[in-house]
């Protein structure tokens, strides 16, 4: 088994990352967090883990094979190359990096060090429709895929008439140069989602756009964005994708985000609706089958979630289990020439 840190926990999705490792029968050794408050908060939810006073303490640890990172989203791409550069293996939350610049260093470190630089895209890897709509597809159950539609929507948890008093969210949240741009940070699932259904190795972006409509006073926060992505060479040849995503979830919705994915086929289709089912069926990872004989609603409470048994080997074995590197950096590569190439329609 492997030993695991962490650097950086500005965002929630840490403890999911770690989640998935523990799960795995990973050992959680060491943590590096800056931020006294983040710290309180984290600290007492891992009693046993011990916390370093300095980054380097984990990088020159020779005893740890992998570091998991939610850091602001500009910083994700700097660690991991001292990750990598330091002789272990990486898991960054997503955004993976923030700019193009930056994706390219992260693939030259890469390449040459041959360590494993993943994203936890959770919506994909933590999600177990998702992974069991990938069973289907590959399995031909809806026949030649032709198009994939994911949609994002997200709540800002900032303070609204429902509720004065929200959290709000921390200031690199509203600096677009930090979180990269809505297309950027938020779409980058929906983009590595197109790649895992269609199987494509090369894409484009046919359009893209984004807009402030609901936040005048924060005018460097993007609430909305959408893109059209075209790929070749997928497993039936060529597929389009349709992603939305957006910061207006209702304060009604007892959930964060009613996330969904469509999957067209040309013998049937797939509906995913991940989080919330708001026609009135109680829980989670709702999955609807749509083919000639009829609808089917199939259970997905019992789907495995191999991504961290999988990276585990992978760093074990220096393998590609859980995400073939390449998937990893084209997700982003997309998301990234989206954010670059949008139309700014609003705000």
């Amino acid at each position: 088994m492997i030993n695991f840190a962490v650097i950086g926990i500005n965002h929630g999705h840490i403890y999911g990352q770690i989640a998935c490792l523990l799960g795995a029968g990973a050992k959680f050794v060491a943590w590096y967090a800056p931020e006294p408050d983040l710290a309180a908060e984290f600290a007492p939810k891992f009693p046993k883990v011990k916390r370093v006073a300095d980054k380097r303490a984990i990088l020159e640890d020779p005893n740890i094979q992998l570091v998991l990172s939610a850091s602001i989203p500009a910083d994700r791409a700097p660690l991991g190359i001292e990750v990598m550069r330091h002789g272990k293996d990486y898991m960054s939350d997503k955004p993976g990096m923030t700019t193009l610049a930056q994706l390219d260093e992260v693939r030259r470190v890469q390449a040459e060090t041959q360590r494993i630089y993943s994203i936890c895209y959770s919506e994909h890897f933590e999600t177990r429709s998702t992974v069991k709509a990938g069973e289907l597809v590959h399995a031909g159950a809806i026949g030649r895929l032709v198009q994939t539609v994911g949609l994002g929507p997200h709540r800002t948890n900032l303070p609204t008439a429902r509720k004065p008093n929200a959290a709000g969210r921390a200031d690199w949240f509203f600096m677009k140069e930090r979180y990269g741009g809505v297309l950027c940070d938020i779409a980058s699932h929906q983009f590595e989602q197109f790649l895992f259904f269609t199987g494509v190795t090369q894409a484009e972006i046919v359009s893209s756009q984004v807009g402030n409509f609901k936040y005048p006073q924060y005018p460097e926060l993007e609430d909305f964005g959408d893109c059209t992505v075209r790929g070749t060479n997928g497993h039936h040849g060529p597929a389009t994708g349709y992603i939305r995503v957006d910061w207006y979830t209702p304060d009604g919705l007892p959930t964060w985000g009613d996330g969904r994915l469509t999957l067209l086929g040309t013998e049937g289709y797939i509906e995913l609706r991940k989080y919330v089912d708001i026609g009135g069926q109680a829980g989670i990872d709702h999955l609807l089958l749509v083919k000639h004989d009829g609808i089917q609603r199939i259970d997905c409470s019992a789907v495995p979630l191999p991504y961290g048994a999988q990276l585990i080997q992978d760093v074990l074995n220096r393998t590609e289990t859980a995400m073939p590197q390449w998937r990893c950096f084209l997700a982003m590569e997309l998301a990234l020439k989206a954010q670059s190439h949008a139309t700014r329609i609003a705000g």
